[in-house]
């Protein structure tokens, strides 16, 4: 009986070992640029929302995080067109940190110090008005909708936006403090449930810890859906959309249009931009159809 129960308690630890540290769905979900030593090791030594050459870049781009998963092909087909232009950095860190670096000048990851200053930094509209004496230009240039994260199946028979606030189910949110997206989320719990619902999912729910707040809402969310952390998780309409065309273990529940939000993608040309040229040619190249094209392969609306 003893032996039986050892080998039990062994058994029990492996497994729990195995999960965690199971990376099968870690990022990053673009494709790294090739070089002659490939060294990204999920979970200690992987940096997915930073693109590109980051030595002497002849243009450097701050994207609001969501777009990630139109870097890779963004920037191909911006190459392509502007063949000068093969040196490209491109962050797609959360907005309001996005916005930190570019007034404080830095921004640090592990030991990393990152001092370059943007040409181009896409956000939506509230996070331009809070920085307007930063920009030359600017571009509205696609938009999203929000929908419902879940896992696959949907186990939690998720069916809307109220069934977040249920005691049983456990929400991945963004930190409004600095993701856009998370102030657009509670905008959309009152218009579905009036301020009862909003403050049950982002009070009540976070003091029994069932919701939980992100600091990278883009790669957080997904993970703990996956690893099964979190069972259902509001996301931009593209998020989802996109973990499904990766046929990752997700479904989606959209939100119908009167409960919806829509959100505006907006480009501004900073006006100490340290490469100009390259930067003005990249805003054209944002409202072309060619990029148009590519926002909506990923689950964009297109303005």
């Amino acid at each position: 009986m003893k032996n039986s129960l050892r080998i039990a308690l062994i058994l029990t630890v492996l497994t729990s070992l195995v999960k965690a540290q199971d990376h099968s769905f870690d990022p990053p979900w673009n494709t790294p640029p090739p070089s002659k030593v490939m060294f990204t090791i999920p979970g200690i030594d992987n940096v997915p929302d930073l693109f590109g050459d980051i030595n002497d870049p002849q243009l450097v781009i701050f994207f609001a995080g969501n777009q990630f998963m139109c870097i890779d092909d963004l920037l191909a087909a911006f190459k392509k067109e502007h063949p000068q232009y093969q040196r490209i950095f491109a962050e797609t860190l959360p907005p309001g940190i996005l916005a930190k670096q570019i007034a404080g000048g830095s921004v640090t990851i592990g030991n990393m110090r990152i001092t370059l200053k943007p040409d181009i930094y896409t956000a939506g509209k509230s996070a331009f008005d809070e920085m307007p004496q930063y920009f030359a230009a600017t571009e509205t240039y696609a938009s999203n909708n929000l929908a419902i994260m879940v896992q696959k199946g949907n186990p939690k028979k998720i069916k809307g936006l109220k069934d977040l606030a249920r005691p049983d189910v456990r929400v991945s949110m963004p930190n409004p403090e600095w993701e856009g997206i998370g102030k657009q989320i509670e905008k959309a719990y009152v218009i579905a449930g009036t301020e009862t619902l909003r403050k049950t999912i982002m009070e009540d729910k976070i003091k029994d810890s069932t919701t939980y707040l992100t600091q990278i809402h883009h790669r957080q969310t997904p993970m703990r859906i996956m690893y099964n952390q979190s069972d259902a998780a509001p996301v931009w309409y593209s998020e989802a959309y996109y973990q499904m065309m990766l046929k990752h273990p997700v479904d989606m529940v959209e939100i119908p249009a009167n409960e919806n939000i829509n959100a505006a993608y907006i480009a501004g040309l900073l006006k100490d931009a340290p490469h100009a040229e390259a930067a003005k040619l990249f805003m054209d190249f944002l409202i072309s159809p060619t990029a148009k094209a590519i926002y909506r392969k990923y689950g964009f609306a297109s303005k």
